[in-house]
Protein backbone atom coordinates (compact mmCIF):
# COMPACT_ATOMS: atom_id res chain seq x y z
CA UNK A 1 0.00 0.00 0.00
CA UNK A 2 1.45 3.46 -0.69
CA UNK A 3 0.18 6.10 1.98
CA UNK A 4 -0.34 9.45 1.07
CA UNK A 5 -0.96 13.17 3.39
CA UNK A 6 -2.23 15.76 1.01
CA UNK A 7 -3.85 18.79 1.09
CA UNK A 8 -8.40 18.91 0.40
CA UNK A 9 -9.67 21.87 -1.07
CA UNK A 10 -10.59 23.10 2.70
CA UNK A 11 -7.05 23.08 3.33
CA UNK A 12 -6.94 20.67 5.67
CA UNK A 13 -4.23 17.32 5.46
CA UNK A 14 -6.06 14.32 4.85
CA UNK A 15 -4.63 10.51 4.79
CA UNK A 16 -5.36 8.75 1.41
CA UNK A 17 -3.59 5.99 -0.61
CA UNK A 18 -2.38 5.47 -4.16
CA UNK A 19 -4.39 3.86 -6.91
CA UNK A 20 -4.64 3.27 -10.61
CA UNK A 21 -0.74 3.15 -10.91
CA UNK A 22 -0.46 5.77 -8.96
CA UNK A 23 -2.17 8.06 -11.10
CA UNK A 24 -5.63 8.63 -8.03
CA UNK A 25 -6.15 8.81 -4.54
CA UNK A 26 -8.46 6.80 -2.51
CA UNK A 27 -9.90 9.29 0.65
CA UNK A 28 -9.87 6.50 3.28
CA UNK A 29 -11.57 8.75 5.59
CA UNK A 30 -14.58 9.64 3.22
CA UNK A 31 -15.15 6.21 1.90
CA UNK A 32 -14.64 4.29 5.64
CA UNK A 33 -17.63 7.01 6.53
CA UNK A 34 -19.44 6.11 3.41
CA UNK A 35 -19.24 2.49 4.21
CA UNK A 36 -19.38 1.79 8.08
CA UNK A 37 -20.47 5.49 9.16
CA UNK A 38 -18.34 8.39 10.69
CA UNK A 39 -17.66 6.26 14.00
CA UNK A 40 -13.87 5.13 13.20
CA UNK A 41 -11.27 7.63 13.53
CA UNK A 42 -8.02 5.80 12.19
CA UNK A 43 -7.76 7.24 9.25
CA UNK A 44 -7.19 11.03 10.81
CA UNK A 45 -3.62 11.08 9.23
CA UNK A 46 -1.22 9.00 7.89
CA UNK A 47 0.81 8.69 11.58
CA UNK A 48 -2.60 7.97 13.17
CA UNK A 49 -3.03 4.35 11.12
CA UNK A 50 0.41 3.52 12.25
CA UNK A 51 -0.42 3.89 15.82
CA UNK A 52 -3.61 1.58 14.78
CA UNK A 53 -1.72 -0.71 13.54
CA UNK A 54 -2.35 -3.72 11.34
CA UNK A 55 -6.13 -3.51 11.99
CA UNK A 56 -6.31 -0.18 10.82
CA UNK A 57 -4.17 -0.98 7.76
CA UNK A 58 -6.73 -3.79 7.04
CA UNK A 59 -9.85 -1.75 7.14
CA UNK A 60 -7.80 0.47 4.68
CA UNK A 61 -7.01 -2.06 2.41
CA UNK A 62 -11.03 -3.02 2.60
CA UNK A 63 -11.72 0.53 1.96
CA UNK A 64 -9.28 0.60 -1.07
CA UNK A 65 -11.33 -2.18 -2.64
CA UNK A 66 -14.51 -1.13 -2.21
CA UNK A 67 -14.15 2.58 -2.85
CA UNK A 68 -16.24 3.82 -5.91
CA UNK A 69 -14.32 5.63 -8.61
CA UNK A 70 -16.24 8.97 -7.73
CA UNK A 71 -14.64 8.59 -4.57
CA UNK A 72 -10.85 8.74 -5.93
CA UNK A 73 -9.31 12.04 -6.92
CA UNK A 74 -6.91 12.85 -9.56
CA UNK A 75 -3.37 12.90 -8.08
CA UNK A 76 -2.18 15.60 -10.22
CA UNK A 77 -4.91 18.48 -9.01
CA UNK A 78 -4.35 17.96 -5.53
CA UNK A 79 -1.13 18.60 -3.36
CA UNK A 80 1.34 16.02 -1.29
CA UNK A 81 2.72 16.97 1.62
CA UNK A 82 5.51 14.72 3.47
CA UNK A 83 3.66 11.10 4.51
CA UNK A 84 3.49 12.89 7.82
CA UNK A 85 4.82 16.36 8.30
CA UNK A 86 5.88 16.77 10.87
CA UNK A 87 7.05 12.92 11.87
CA UNK A 88 7.20 12.38 15.70
CA UNK A 89 11.14 12.44 15.92
CA UNK A 90 13.86 12.33 13.18
CA UNK A 91 17.17 11.09 12.62
CA UNK A 92 19.44 10.30 9.87
CA UNK A 93 22.14 7.76 9.73
CA UNK A 94 25.41 7.05 7.78
CA UNK A 95 24.61 3.59 6.13
CA UNK A 96 27.09 4.01 3.12
CA UNK A 97 30.99 3.79 3.01
CA UNK A 98 30.95 4.69 -0.72
CA UNK A 99 29.64 7.87 0.03
CA UNK A 100 31.40 9.03 3.35
CA UNK A 101 34.49 7.61 1.24
CA UNK A 102 33.75 9.80 -1.87
CA UNK A 103 32.41 13.03 0.18
CA UNK A 104 35.04 13.60 2.21
CA UNK A 105 37.84 13.30 -1.17
CA UNK A 106 35.49 16.10 -2.38
CA UNK A 107 35.35 17.82 0.68
CA UNK A 108 39.47 17.73 1.32
CA UNK A 109 39.72 19.65 -2.76
CA UNK A 110 37.02 22.09 -2.27
CA UNK A 111 38.75 23.32 1.24
CA UNK A 112 42.58 22.99 -0.43
CA UNK A 113 41.21 25.40 -3.57
CA UNK A 114 40.51 28.21 -0.67
CA UNK A 115 44.27 27.97 -0.12
CA UNK A 116 46.86 29.94 -1.64
CA UNK A 117 48.65 26.42 -2.68
CA UNK A 118 45.54 23.77 -3.29
CA UNK A 119 48.16 21.18 -4.00
CA UNK A 120 50.36 21.26 -0.90
CA UNK A 121 47.07 22.11 1.10
CA UNK A 122 45.74 18.62 -0.51
CA UNK A 123 48.90 16.72 0.22
CA UNK A 124 48.96 18.12 3.80
CA UNK A 125 45.29 17.04 4.34
CA UNK A 126 45.71 13.66 3.13
CA UNK A 127 49.05 13.37 4.92
CA UNK A 128 47.56 14.08 8.20
CA UNK A 129 44.04 12.11 7.69
CA UNK A 130 41.76 15.67 7.53
CA UNK A 131 38.38 14.98 6.31
CA UNK A 132 38.73 11.40 6.10
CA UNK A 133 36.19 8.70 7.40
CA UNK A 134 35.86 8.51 10.67
CA UNK A 135 36.95 4.86 12.50
CA UNK A 136 33.61 5.40 14.83
CA UNK A 137 31.97 4.71 11.49
CA UNK A 138 33.10 0.92 11.13
CA UNK A 139 32.47 0.19 14.74
CA UNK A 140 28.92 1.32 15.38
CA UNK A 141 26.04 2.98 13.38
CA UNK A 142 26.55 6.68 13.53
CA UNK A 143 23.10 9.17 13.26
CA UNK A 144 22.45 12.67 14.04
CA UNK A 145 18.93 14.31 14.59
CA UNK A 146 16.96 16.46 12.18
CA UNK A 147 14.60 19.09 12.54
CA UNK A 148 11.56 17.53 11.97
CA UNK A 149 9.81 21.06 11.62
CA UNK A 150 11.54 21.58 8.39
CA UNK A 151 9.92 18.42 6.96
CA UNK A 152 8.60 19.49 3.46
CA UNK A 153 7.11 17.66 0.61
CA UNK A 154 7.13 16.53 -3.29
CA UNK A 155 7.04 19.67 -5.46
CA UNK A 156 7.36 21.85 -2.60
CA UNK A 157 10.04 24.88 -3.20
CA UNK A 158 12.95 24.34 -1.18
CA UNK A 159 14.92 27.99 -0.48
CA UNK A 160 18.26 28.32 -0.50
CA UNK A 161 19.23 29.73 2.68
CA UNK A 162 20.69 32.98 2.64
CA UNK A 163 24.48 32.19 4.22
CA UNK A 164 25.62 29.39 1.67
CA UNK A 165 27.02 29.82 -1.60
CA UNK A 166 27.16 25.69 -2.05
CA UNK A 167 23.49 24.18 -1.94
CA UNK A 168 23.27 20.22 -2.74
CA UNK A 169 20.85 17.57 -2.48
CA UNK A 170 21.27 13.95 -0.80
CA UNK A 171 19.76 10.74 -2.33
CA UNK A 172 18.08 8.70 0.47
CA UNK A 173 15.50 6.74 1.71
CA UNK A 174 14.29 5.61 5.64
CA UNK A 175 11.91 3.82 7.17
CA UNK A 176 8.76 4.55 9.62
CA UNK A 177 9.01 2.52 13.03
CA UNK A 178 5.65 0.87 13.62
CA UNK A 179 5.27 0.59 17.23
CA UNK A 180 6.75 1.55 20.52
CA UNK A 181 9.74 -0.65 21.24
CA UNK A 182 12.93 -0.87 22.76
CA UNK A 183 16.03 -2.89 23.10
CA UNK A 184 15.14 -4.21 19.87
CA UNK A 185 17.24 -6.71 18.73
CA UNK A 186 19.00 -7.04 15.32
CA UNK A 187 17.15 -9.99 13.98
CA UNK A 188 13.96 -8.51 15.06
CA UNK A 189 14.17 -5.10 14.09
CA UNK A 190 12.61 -5.62 10.89
CA UNK A 191 9.81 -6.67 12.77
CA UNK A 192 9.29 -2.58 13.56
CA UNK A 193 9.56 -1.21 10.34
CA UNK A 194 5.94 0.11 9.10
CA UNK A 195 7.53 1.45 5.36
CA UNK A 196 9.48 3.21 3.39
CA UNK A 197 9.60 6.56 2.06
CA UNK A 198 12.16 8.75 -0.31
CA UNK A 199 14.44 11.64 2.22
CA UNK A 200 16.06 14.08 0.06
CA UNK A 201 18.58 15.87 2.96
CA UNK A 202 19.32 18.90 1.59
CA UNK A 203 22.66 20.38 2.70
CA UNK A 204 24.49 23.66 2.90
CA UNK A 205 28.06 22.44 1.95
CA UNK A 206 29.98 25.49 3.20
CA UNK A 207 27.96 25.85 6.43
CA UNK A 208 28.15 21.81 6.87
CA UNK A 209 32.14 22.28 6.41
CA UNK A 210 33.12 25.38 8.82
CA UNK A 211 30.77 23.87 11.71
CA UNK A 212 32.04 19.81 11.48
CA UNK A 213 34.96 20.96 13.26
CA UNK A 214 32.76 21.52 16.19
CA UNK A 215 32.36 17.83 16.71
CA UNK A 216 28.15 17.85 17.48
CA UNK A 217 27.36 17.24 14.06
CA UNK A 218 25.90 19.30 11.50
CA UNK A 219 24.10 22.15 12.30
CA UNK A 220 23.30 25.06 9.89
CA UNK A 221 24.30 23.33 7.28
CA UNK A 222 20.95 21.09 7.23
CA UNK A 223 18.79 22.92 9.28
CA UNK A 224 16.77 25.85 7.44
CA UNK A 225 13.24 25.53 6.27
CA UNK A 226 11.79 22.56 3.83
CA UNK A 227 15.24 21.65 4.29
CA UNK A 228 14.46 17.83 4.83
CA UNK A 229 12.39 16.49 1.78
CA UNK A 230 10.17 13.59 1.85
CA UNK A 231 7.93 11.53 0.09
CA UNK A 232 6.11 11.15 -2.30
CA UNK A 233 4.29 8.57 -0.10
CA UNK A 234 5.06 5.86 2.54
CA UNK A 235 5.14 2.37 0.78
CA UNK A 236 4.22 -0.17 3.46
CA UNK A 237 6.63 -3.03 4.46
CA UNK A 238 4.80 -5.68 2.97
CA UNK A 239 5.42 -4.07 -0.47
CA UNK A 240 9.07 -4.11 -0.18
CA UNK A 241 10.17 -7.76 1.29
CA UNK A 242 13.58 -7.03 0.22
CA UNK A 243 14.62 -3.42 1.10
CA UNK A 244 18.29 -4.36 0.13
CA UNK A 245 18.22 -4.47 -3.38
CA UNK A 246 17.11 -1.10 -4.76
CA UNK A 247 18.09 1.00 -7.51
CA UNK A 248 18.24 4.43 -6.41
CA UNK A 249 18.87 7.19 -9.23
CA UNK A 250 19.50 11.45 -8.53
CA UNK A 251 18.73 13.67 -11.50
CA UNK A 252 18.82 17.50 -11.82
CA UNK A 253 17.15 19.30 -14.43
CA UNK A 254 16.16 15.90 -16.19
CA UNK A 255 19.88 14.68 -16.09
CA UNK A 256 21.08 11.86 -14.48
CA UNK A 257 23.93 12.85 -11.89
CA UNK A 258 24.44 9.70 -9.65
CA UNK A 259 23.03 6.30 -9.03
CA UNK A 260 23.40 3.95 -6.33
CA UNK A 261 22.04 0.22 -5.11
CA UNK A 262 20.32 -0.11 -1.26
CA UNK A 263 22.77 -3.18 -1.32
CA UNK A 264 25.37 -0.92 -0.80
CA UNK A 265 25.13 -0.47 2.61
CA UNK A 266 27.17 -1.47 5.05
CA UNK A 267 25.01 -0.62 7.90
CA UNK A 268 21.14 -1.80 7.05
CA UNK A 269 18.26 -0.63 8.73
CA UNK A 270 18.24 -3.33 11.53
CA UNK A 271 21.43 -2.58 12.81
CA UNK A 272 20.77 1.32 12.91
CA UNK A 273 17.15 0.03 14.99
CA UNK A 274 19.07 -2.07 17.31
CA UNK A 275 21.71 0.22 18.27
CA UNK A 276 19.22 3.70 18.29
CA UNK A 277 16.63 1.55 20.55
CA UNK A 278 19.04 0.51 23.12
CA UNK A 279 17.75 2.07 26.72
CA UNK A 280 15.49 4.21 24.62
CA UNK A 281 11.84 4.11 23.32
CA UNK A 282 11.34 4.82 19.99
CA UNK A 283 7.57 5.97 18.97
CA UNK A 284 5.27 5.17 16.05
CA UNK A 285 5.66 7.29 13.33
CA UNK A 286 8.93 7.83 13.90
CA UNK A 287 11.55 8.41 10.87
CA UNK A 288 15.43 7.07 10.89
CA UNK A 289 17.03 7.86 7.62
CA UNK A 290 19.35 5.57 5.35
CA UNK A 291 22.34 8.37 4.78
CA UNK A 292 23.05 9.17 1.23
CA UNK A 293 24.28 6.12 -1.12
CA UNK A 294 27.22 6.89 -3.41
CA UNK A 295 27.48 8.78 -5.95
CA UNK A 296 24.50 10.43 -4.50
CA UNK A 297 25.13 13.89 -3.90
CA UNK A 298 26.21 16.98 -5.69
CA UNK A 299 29.79 16.82 -3.75
CA UNK A 300 30.94 13.76 -4.69
CA UNK A 301 30.76 14.95 -8.35
CA UNK A 302 31.82 18.10 -7.28
CA UNK A 303 28.98 19.92 -9.00
CA UNK A 304 26.56 22.23 -6.68
CA UNK A 305 22.71 23.04 -7.51
CA UNK A 306 22.03 26.54 -8.98
CA UNK A 307 19.05 28.64 -8.29
CA UNK A 308 16.10 26.74 -10.12
CA UNK A 309 17.42 23.98 -10.36
CA UNK A 310 14.90 20.75 -10.17
CA UNK A 311 15.97 17.61 -8.36
CA UNK A 312 14.14 14.50 -8.30
CA UNK A 313 15.31 11.50 -6.12
CA UNK A 314 14.03 8.35 -7.30
CA UNK A 315 14.28 5.26 -5.59
CA UNK A 316 13.07 1.62 -7.37
CA UNK A 317 9.56 0.71 -5.86
CA UNK A 318 8.69 3.85 -4.21
CA UNK A 319 8.44 6.44 -6.55
CA UNK A 320 10.13 9.75 -7.23
CA UNK A 321 10.51 12.87 -5.07
CA UNK A 322 10.64 16.09 -6.85
CA UNK A 323 11.89 19.66 -5.24
CA UNK A 324 13.11 22.85 -7.37
CA UNK A 325 15.53 25.13 -5.08
CA UNK A 326 15.10 29.10 -5.01
CA UNK A 327 17.15 31.67 -4.65
CA UNK A 328 16.64 33.56 -1.48
CA UNK A 329 14.45 36.58 -1.80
Amino acid sequence: MKLVTYVAPDGAPRAGALVADDARIVDLAAVEAELNGPEFDGFVSVLTMIEGGEATLDRAREAIARAPAEMTLDRAAVRLLAPIQPPPQMRDALCFEKHLVQAFQAARKVRAQASEDPAAALAEMERTGVLSVPQTFYEQPIYYKCNRFSVCGPETDVVWPAYSQLMDFELEFGVYIARACKDVPKARAREVIYGYTIFNDFSARDAQTAEMGGQLGPAKGKDFDDANAMGPCLVTADEIPDPYDLTMIARVNGEEWGRGNSGEMLWKFEDVIAHVSASETLRPGEFIGSGTVGNGCGLEHLRFLKAGDVVELEVERIGVLRNRVLAPT
